[in-house]
């Protein structure tokens, strides 16, 4: 959540960030009238205890009537102070002085591109004819068991998941990235202070009630939470981790969008960077795990472009957002295989993770997170390493994983 002095300092500022995330901003004004009745309840109730703690032991009825007060007040405070922290969590983080300003996807801004599409011979197939054909990916069997949205990888397709896994794993824990599988269920509470649950959020969740969890919808979810309550001493800072895990979305609202093959799916396998900072260098951070995700797309030598998103395609807690799109040759288009988000404090806030700074008080830290590898790039390697015979090569930084060269049809 945001810092309610922030609020209370620039109620313009806020409002306007509010409202350019598409967003309700008459809740700022909300925030303002509760927190100003919270103040005056303080107020009130410290003077009644002042005037408790001078009192004599002979001061008996005047010990009642501050007694008295204080029951009715104090209950009120409480009240007051938890209608405040709900409000405040309605709030969305705001974007970064350097995010364009629009409504949705249409606003965003490609900054740059790296490799040229490669020139077909021949009509190149989409990933999911591939898949098909090459017997990697089952999306009918998975639709006969789980339903829609479900797919099989299989064969060939195993080896190249495992391969990315390798390769960024090894790739990262040099970068000095630590190692970690998280679980796959956290809490409501660990969610809520990752400021998802808000604006829709929990509608794309998978939400057991029976057991008060949630299915993570991306690996850093379960990460940040890893540090809630605590305080990082200067020099264990910046902490930086490399997750691997089963992701869930139940895709709300994308009825219709991309529904053959496994580009859009419940179920997925993800690796993602999560990074704890200090303020200061948060801008730098965000830069450097965009040349990370750059980095290995590169080795896989496919063509991309980076987009950096409009304050109306930004989620409630990302204050600024770079989104990678690999080149796609059946659809001739660029489609998202990667992301990387700075969150500021907000979710530092709301799991109350805190850094001591050089003067020896504390702050809160800021952190950011970004997609490694999730499936998606499998799909943009079959579509670019495809060949006439309908086989599909694999980039060369993969076959000392993968222990092949080629993917051929199935005789």
């Amino acid at each position: 959540m945001l810092d309610i002095n922030l609020i209370r300092e620039n109620p313009k500022k806020v409002t306007e960030g509010t409202k350019n995330k598409g967003c309700d901003s008459k809740i700022v004004n909300r925030v303002l009238k509760v927190d100003e009745t919270r103040r005056q309840l303080i107020a009130e109730v410290e003077r009644w205890r002042q005037q408790r703690n001078k009192l004599s032991k002979k001061d008996v009825e005047k010990g009642k009537k501050i007694k008295e007060m204080l029951r009715r007040l104090e209950p009120d405070l409480r009240a007051v102070e938890e209608q405040l922290q709900n409000l405040l969590a309605k709030i969305p983080n705001l974007p970064a002085d350097d995010v364009p300003v629009g409504k949705d996807e249409s606003g965003n801004v490609e900054i740059k591109k790296w490799g040229k599409p490669k020139k077909f011979t021949f009509k190149p197939k989409s990933h999911f004819e591939l898949g098909e054909s090459l017997d990697l990916i089952d999306t009918k069997r998975a639709a006969k068991v789980s339903g829609t949205r479900f797919g099989y990888l299989k064969n060939e397709a195993v080896w190249l998941e495992l391969a990315l896994v390798r390769l960024a794993f090894e790739t990262l824990t040099k970068e000095g990235f630590k190692p970690v599988i998280p679980p796959v269920m956290i809490s409501l509470n660990s969610m809520k202070g990752m400021g998802y649950l808000e604006h829709g959020g929990q509608e794309d969740m998978y939400v057991l009630d029976k057991d008060n969890l949630v299915l993570v919808g991306t690996s850093e979810q379960a990460i940040g939470p890893m540090h809630k309550d605590e305080v990082f001493q200067k020099d264990e800072l910046p902490r930086r981790y490399i997750a691997f895990s089963t992701c869930f979305r139940r895709e709300a609202g994308s009825y219709g969008k991309d529904t053959k093959g496994i580009l859009r799916v419940h179920q997925f396998n993800k690796v993602e960077m999560f990074s704890f900072v200090k303020p200061k260098d948060s801008d730098k951070e965000h830069e450097y795990l965009l040349s990370l995700e750059e980095k290995l797309m590169k080795t896989l030598k496919l063509p991309y472009r980076v987009v950096k998103m409009c304050t109306g395609d930004l989620g409630a807690p990302v204050a600024r957002k770079y989104d990678i799109e690999a080149w796609f040759p059946s659809e001739k288009s660029y489609r998202e295989t990667h992301s990387t988000s700075t969150c500021t404090d907000f979710q530092a806030r709301g799991l109350n993770i805190k850094f001591k700074k050089k003067e020896g008080n504390l702050g809160f830290i800021h952190t950011l997170n970004g997609t490694v590898f999730s499936e998606r790039p499998i799909l943009a390697i079959l579509e670019n390493y495809q060949q006439k015979d309908g086989s599909v090569l694999v980039p060369e930084v993969l076959q000392k994983y993968t222990g092949f060269k080629k993917i051929a049809p199935k005789r």
